[in-house]
């Protein structure tokens, strides 16, 4: 082959080069230019937020969102997150979710609505409702005292009744009285709250599944074991 013939190659090489870029570039940007068409925003973070920030209108702005819909927990309108809490960092241009605000109704990710706590209490001779238990059912607490003293002075009383459940920890962990067993986080209010974690250090608890649909309550007085003994006769 002479110059003369790979001089012509080597010019019809790049004007396709050339004409395939433009095409390229052409229908990029007219794939980009439609998407972007939408007219949706969604809310990113301006600058890096730490917990506990609240949110002002220079935090936060707005950017183009290609797709019809947007994600699920995201914001369009930055009015919508001044003003909120920050509950989980967020990162410079991360969308702001609402996983990462507190709330009221949900306390961020954590699940915990205002005025509520969210108590762990390690949980005994529930094997079977062990296997059943999963987050947002309803159970009643059973405390058993005297255990492994005399067995007429055991009593078991139902302490709380209609407590949601948050999380089960099935692998079991050692509680204060060095016993390994599993451990359920429950929702409940400051009062329960306290309820829980002194039958958590000195006593045994138990969980009584309920069904969805029952909330009924009952008067909850302390059953000895001799009275069920006696009564069993």
């Amino acid at each position: 082959m002479n110059k003369n013939n790979l001089m012509k190659l080597l010019g019809v090489a790049l004007v396709v080069a050339i004409i395939s870029t433009g095409l390229f570039y052409g229908l990029f940007a007219s794939r980009l230019n439609s998407g972007t068409g939408s007219g949706r925003t969604m809310v990113v973070a301006a600058r890096a937020l730490k917990a506990g920030t609240v949110i002002a209108m220079a935090d936060v702005k707005t950017i183009p969102w290609p797709a019809e819909h947007l994600p699920k927990g995201a914001y369009e309108d930055a009015d919508a997150v001044v003003g909120t809490t920050v509950f989980d960092p967020i990162g410079t241009e991360e969308p702001v979710m609402a996983t990462h605000l507190a709330s009221p109704q949900s306390g961020g990710g954590s699940g915990v609505p205002e005025g509520m706590r969210a108590v762990s209490v390690h949980v005994t001779d529930s094997t079977g409702v062990m296997a059943l238990l999963r987050a947002g059912q309803k159970v009643d607490v059973q405390v058993v005292t005297g255990r492994g003293a005399k067995a007429s002075e055991t009593e078991v009383r139902t302490a709380l009744e209609n407590i949601t459940v948050l999380s089960v920890t099935p692998q079991p962990e050692q509680s204060s009285q060095g016993h390994n067993v599993p451990v359920v986080t429950l929702l409940a209010k400051p009062a329960e709250a306290d309820v829980l974690a002194a039958a958590d250090s000195g006593a045994v608890i138990r969980l009584a599944l309920r069904n969805p649909l029952d909330n009924a309550t009952r008067t909850r007085d302390a059953l000895p074991l001799g009275t069920v003994m006696r009564s069993a006769r």
